[in-house]
């Protein structure tokens, strides 16, 4: 028979669709086994505001459904549904401020909370973890991210919806495009990681896809190959073209550029000219090109979640739970090879830091992934691989392989 416990359950960093459906699964799961769930608000601040006297106990417990709805519909599940986070996505608790730490510490304990599913990225859950070895808490780990930048997991919550997301976005702006004959420039969020650019732009039917991995900063040899390839399609009959970048790709000195999108715009648009000017027939109506830039933002974090982060949100929800019934705590719960796993968090956040360290992406795209093979059999043009060898596929690589994994 199992002993009642109280769990507490958190989002933290950025929103992403998928934690909702995350919440409730760990809810749903735990009510089953006769546990308490209580929602942390604004991610480790919630901790503090139960310190500081806003909320008691009872004030955060948590229902099957989130939340009642009146009248007819009274009962409604509707938060797999639901975008966001209904517990809010903040953290400003920083370990090495003892004061705040304190304050977080103190309220988990006036919770009396035997475990704490905590739901973030490689950042977020970095900074939960520290505070959960100073508190002596039981965590689990659930990663959700856009970036899908997380080690050690194929895929995290957020990831399939946004995907979704920005390729519905590239259907739209491809018919403008074509409408003007132009050069459509989509800047996507990835952080430093081009999985969301990679996987939309196959999907939204790119021409150009440029990444991080691949493509670290806008070389002229780069700048030039688009506007060759956009001259080979004008030739072929047709005018526009779709280009997406991710927003990891730096300028031409391989600065972080916010406006990376608008700045490829103008630099394939004052390419197009220069080349026209050399009077080579190829190039003879590169002087029509118009270009433009669209920079998609945070709708990219927002919209229904898809089925499949439905599904994995509620596999990662229960993989949560069950681990805390075997008492197998400070791990984070993965999805590999088509199955819900987990990895110790320690491991899988030595592999973060040491990437941090030293300006690598945790989980980058792989040379030898296979949708950046599919994009190239698909005659997409991805960057000058011959002179392109970006050392952080082959360190972050190199440390992966050291890891042990367990499930």
């Amino acid at each position: 028979m199992n002993t009642r416990k109280r769990i507490g359950i958190l989002t933290s960093g950025g929103d992403c669709p998928g934690l909702n459906a995350v919440i409730r699964a760990v809810v749903k799961c735990a009510n089953r086994r006769g546990w308490d769930v209580f929602g942390i608000p604004y991610g480790t601040d919630g901790f503090i505001s139960v310190t500081e006297g806003h909320y008691k106990p009872d004030d955060l417990r948590l229902q099957e459904h989130g939340y009642n709805i009146p009248g007819i519909l009274q009962g409604l599940d509707v938060l797999q549904f639901l975008s966001g986070s209904i517990l809010g996505s903040l953290s400003k608790g920083n370990p090495q401020q003892p004061e705040v730490a304190a304050k977080i510490l103190e309220g988990y304990q006036r919770l009396g909370l035997d475990a704490l599913v905590a739901i973030g990225g490689d950042g977020s859950l970095d900074i939960i973890y520290e505070l959960a070895k100073q508190g002596g808490w039981n965590i689990i780990g659930i990663p959700k991210t856009i970036d899908n930048d997380v080690p050690f997991t194929e895929q995290s919550v957020g990831f399939g919806t946004a995907v979704e997301t920005v390729t519905n976005a590239l259907y739209d702006l491809t018919f403008t495009a074509a409408s003007h004959d132009r050069v459509m420039v989509v800047q996507v969020m990835g952080r430093n990681a081009g999985h969301l650019a990679l996987y939309s732009g196959i999907a939204g039917g790119a021409d150009v896809i440029l990444i991080p991995e691949l493509v670290p900063q806008l070389t002229s040899t780069v700048v030039t190959q688009i506007c060759e390839k956009v001259a080979e399609m004008r030739r072929a009959g047709r005018k526009f073209a779709l280009v997406v970048v991710a927003e990891g790709v730096g300028g031409e000195n391989g600065e972080k550029d916010r406006c990376i999108g608008d700045t490829l715009a103008q630099l394939i648009h004052d390419r197009s000219r220069t080349l026209c000017l050399t009077g080579d027939q190829i190039y003879c109506d590169l002087d029509q090109v118009e270009t433009r830039a669209s920079v998609l933002g945070h709708i990219q974090r927002s919209g229904i979640p898809t089925s499949f982060d439905r599904l994995l949100a509620s596999a990662f929800g229960k993989k949560a739970v069950d681990l805390i019934a075997e008492g197998r705590f400070s791990r984070l719960v993965i999805w590999r090879a088509g199955q819900v796993q987990s990895e110790p968090l320690d491991q899988v956040l030595q592999v973060v830091r040491r990437c941090h360290e030293q300006g690598i992406c945790p989980s980058p795209v792989e040379r030898d992934h296979t949708m950046l093979q599919v994009a190239q059999s698909l005659g997409v043009y991805v960057g000058d691989l011959d002179s392109a060898a970006p050392p952080m596929l082959h360190e972050t690589h190199s440390i992966r392989e050291t890891m042990v994994h367990r499930s």
